[in-house]
C-alpha cells in the first residue's frame, strides 16, 4: 500500500465522521444531515442521519442544467442489431413518463417493483423511476425460473412487476411470459399489475386481461409528465437485491439510499476516476449488483454516459467489446475474469485492430482473477487491469487498487489493498486471531460497514445477524465467507470461498489455488475444481479443463499425455498433496448466463446427485460434457 493511499484508507478508519462528510459533498442533499453515523445498536449502522436526498436526482436532474445535451445512457445490442441513446434531458424524460406510469397505478413510496427484464434502456428507466418516487425496486434476473421468481415475489410482496416478452441471448431468444405467469401463479402474494414491455419477440405472448398493461400503452398517456424527486431520509430502502444463501430461501440484501449515493460518487472518483463526460462501459447484467451500482447508479452519479450492452463477448467476433470502445471512447470498462478467459481462447489481433486510446484501464471482479488470465489481458491491452474484490451485500469495491489516490503496483492476481471505510481483517477460523503473512484465513470487516453496504436482509434483521455476523464466536464481525491470504508487501489474494474448501486428509485447500495451478499449463484456457467425497480422504479435488486446442485431446493417448503434464504442473505449484484425483478435458464449462461457473452443480454429478435448478445455464450442452466426462470414470 503505498504512502499516499496509506494515509487515506487510515482516515476512513479512524476519522470516519470527518472521511465520510467530505465524501458526502460528491452527492446533493436536499436536507442536510445531522449525525454522520448512528451506531447505537450494533452491528446495524446508520449512514447520514437525517439527511434527505435521491439517487435518481443525483443520477439524472442534477446533470440537467450543465450537460442536458451530453448522452447519458447508449444501449447496444448485437443481438436484435439496435442502438439507441439518450440525452441526461431525454433519460429525464423519459423517466418521468415511467414514474407517472407507475403512480397511475398505485405505487407510492415505499412499495416495492419487480423488474423482470433483458438489457434494454426501459430497464433503467424502470430503476431509476422507482427511485424518483420511492419505490424500492427489486431486480430480477431476466429468464429466472418461475419457482426463483416466485419465491422472490413472496419475500418482497410487490406492487407491480414490469417485465417485457423476452431477452436475446447468443442469438436465442429468452420468452419471459409463460415464466411470468407460472411465477404468479405460484406466488402466495402476486402483484396486482403486471406492465409488459413488448420487443415483438413472443408472436404467440398472452395477456391476462385486468392485470397484464402493455408498456407503450401506458407511457403513450404519459408523454408530458412531470414527476418531483421524492425526497428520502438517507437509511430508508433504495432496493432489494436476492442472492443466494444456504438455506432455499434467498436473501434479500436491502441497500439505503444516503450511504450508497455517497460510497457510489467515492468509488467512481476514487477506484474508477470516471470524470464527467467520460464513458463507462461496464459488461454486466442488471439482474446483478455490478449492474446496479455500475451500470445505472455510478456511472450516471459522477456525469458519466453508461454504455447498456445486450450481447455476448464473441458475437459476432470476439472484437466486439474493443469495437464499443473505440466506437464509444470509452475511458472506464467493467468486466470479469471468466469472460477474459473466454476472449483469451480469440487472437488477440480482434482487439488490437481497434483503437483502444481513449481507455485508461480495466476492471475485474466477480470471481477470483488467476495469474495467467491477469498476465494475459494486461500484456494484450496494454493498459493497467485492476482486479478487484467485492460481493452483492457490500454493493461496491472491498479490495481495490485505488489510482485516484495514488498509482500503486499492479500485482498478478491480487485486488490489492482494503478499500477506504473498510476495517478488513484476516481471521483465523478455529480463534478468530488476526492471521499473520501469507497465512490463509477468513476475509472480515470488522462493523460499521461503511457506507452503501447491506443495512439489513429485506424484513429479516435476526437473518442479517446470524447470516454475517456470528462466523466467530465472541467477536462481532462480518464474514465474507471468503479465504484470503496477505503477503509480506500488504497485497491481498482471494481464494474462493470457505465453503468451497476441499479438505484432502485432514489437508484444507482452497478450490481456486488448484483451479490457478490447473490454469498454469500453456494448454489450458480455464477451469473449474470441485470437492468429491472419497472414502479414504474424505474429500479429493476433481478437474475439468477447458484445452486452448481441441485436436490436443482428440485421441485417447492425446488426453492421457496431457492429464499427466497437467498434473506435474500441479505438484509443482502446489505439491502433490493438491493433485486432482483426475483431470476431465471439456470444450466448455457449464456457465449462468451472467457468466458464474456452476461449481455445485458439476460437484453434485460428480457425487451422483441432482444439480439443483439450472435454470439459469448459459448451455446446457456443457452439463452433458460433464457427464459424458464422469461416465468414463472419475
Amino acid at each position: 500500500m503505498g504512502t499516499k493511499y496509506r494515509a487515506f484508507y487510515e482516515r476512513s478508519i479512524k476519522d470516519p465522521d470527518g472521511f465520510w462528510a467530505e465524501q458526502a459533498k460528491l452527492v446533493d442533499w436536499a436536507k442536510p444531515f445531522a449525525k454522520v453515523l448512528d451506531y447505537s445498536r450494533p452491528p446495524f449502522a446508520r449512514w447520514f442521519v437525517g439527511g434527505e436526498t435521491n439517487l435518481c436526482h443525483n443520477a439524472v436532474d442534477r446533470h440537467l442544467a450543465g450537460r442536458g445535451a451530453q448522452k447519458a445512457l447508449v444501449y447496444l445490442s448485437t443481438e436484435v442489431n439496435e442502438e439507441r441513446s439518450f440525452t441526461f434531458a431525454e433519460l429525464h424524460a423519459e423517466v418521468q413518463r415511467v414514474a407517472a406510469m407507475m403512480l397511475s397505478l398505485g405505487v407510492r413510496k415505499g412499495d416495492r417493483v419487480i423488474v423482470y427484464m433483458p438489457m434494454i434502456p426501459e430497464a433503467c428507466f424502470t430503476i431509476l423511476a422507482c427511485a424518483r418516487i420511492g419505490a424500492i425496486h427489486s431486480v430480477v434476473f431476466g429468464g429466472f425460473a418461475a419457482n426463483s421468481l416466485a419465491a422472490r415475489i413472496d419475500d418482497a410482496r410487490p406492487k407491480l412487476m414490469v417485465t417485457a416478452d423476452g431477452g436475446m441471448r447468443a442469438g436465442k431468444s429468452i420468452l419471459y411470459k409463460h415464466l411470468v405467469d407460472e411465477s404468479l401463479r405460484l406466488a402466495k402474494h402476486p402483484p396486482e399489475k403486471v406492465v409488459i414491455f413488448d420487443r415483438g419477440l413472443d408472436k404467440n405472448m398472452a395477456r391476462t386481461a385486468g392485470r397484464d398493461l402493455d408498456y407503450a400503452e401506458l407511457r403513450a398517456r404519459h408523454m408530458d409528465a412531470q414527476v418531483p424527486v421524492t425526497w428520502l431520509e438517507a437509511n430508508e430502502p433504495s432496493y432489494i437485491l436476492y442472492t443466494s444463501g444456504t438455506t432455499g430461501k434467498p436473501k434479500g440484501v436491502q441497500r439505503d439510499v444516503g450511504g450508497y449515493a455517497v460510497a457510489l460518487a467515492a468509488s467512481m472518483k476514487h477506484i474508477y476516476c470516471g470524470e464527467p463526460g467520460e464513458t463507462m462501459f461496464t459488461t454486466s447484467d442488471i439482474g446483478w449488483v455490478v449492474g446496479h451500482s455500475y451500470i445505472v447508479y455510478g456511472p450516471l452519479i459522477a456525469g458519466m454516459t453508461t454504455i447498456m450492452y445486450e450481447g455476448v463477448p464473441i458475437r459476432p467476433d470476439p472484437g466486439i467489446w474493443w469495437k464499443i470502445v473505440q466506437d464509444h471512447k470509452a475511458s472506464v470498462m467493467f468486466s470479469a475474469p471468466t469472460a477474459i478467459r473466454v476472449l483469451k481462447k480469440s487472437d488477440v489481433s480482434y482487439m488490437r485492430k481497434h483503437d483502444l486510446a481513449s481507455l485508461k484501464h480495466l476492471f475485474l471482479a466477480g470471481e477470483p482473477l488467476d495469474e495467467p488470465t491477469h498476465r494475459w489481458i494486461m500484456d494484450a491491452l496494454g493498459r493497467p487491469v485492476y482486479d478487484h474484490y467485492w460481493q452483492t451485500e457490500t454493493g461496491w469495491p472491498m479490495l481495490t487498487a485505488v489510482p485516484g489516490i495514488e498509482k500503486t503496483e499492479i500485482k498478478f492476481g491480487s485486488p490489492s489493498f482494503p478499500a477506504f471505510g473498510y476495517d478488513l481483517r484476516l481471521l483465523r477460523e478455529a480463534d478468530a486471531a488476526e492471521a499473520g503473512v501469507d497465512e490463509k484465513a477468513v476475509v472480515a470487516v470488522v462493523p460499521p460497514l461503511p457506507p452503501g453496504c447491506l443495512s439489513t436482509v429485506w424484513g429479516d434483521d435476526e437473518r442479517f445477524v446470524d447470516t454475517y455476523f456470528s462466523s466467530f464466536r465472541d467477536k462481532l464481525v462480518y464474514s465474507s465467507f471468503d479465504w484470503g491470504i496477505r503477503d509480506k508487501d500488504g497485497y491481498y489474494f482471494i481464494l474462493g470461498r470457505t465453503d468451497d474448501v476441499i479438505n484432502t486428509a485432514g489437508h484444507r485447500l482452497g478450490t481456486r489455488e488448484i483451479e490457478e495451478a490447473v490454469s498454469m499449463h500453456p494448454a489450458i484456457a480455464e477451469c473449474a475444481v470441485v470437492g468429491v467425497s472419497d472414502q479414504v480422504k474424505g474429500q479429493m479435488p476433481l478437474a475439468f479443463a477447458v484445452v486452448k486446442d481441441p485436436a490436443r485431446i482428440s485421441t485417447p493417448d492425446g488426453r492421457a499425455a496431457l492429464e499427466k503434464e497437467v498434473m506435474k504442473t500441479v505438484d509443482d505449484a502446489i505439491g502433490a498433496i493438491a493433485r486432482p484425483r483426475r483431470i476431465h478435458f471439456v470444450t466448455l464449462l457449464p456457465k449462468t448466463r451472467s457468466g458464474k461457473t456452476l461449481r455445485r452443480s458439476i460437484q453434485a454429478l460428480a457425487e451422483g446427485r441432482d444439480p439443483g435448478d439450472l435454470t439459469t445455464i448459459e448451455d446446457p450442452g456443457a452439463l452433458e460434457q460433464i457427464k459424458t466426462a464422469l461416465g468414463g470414470g472419475q
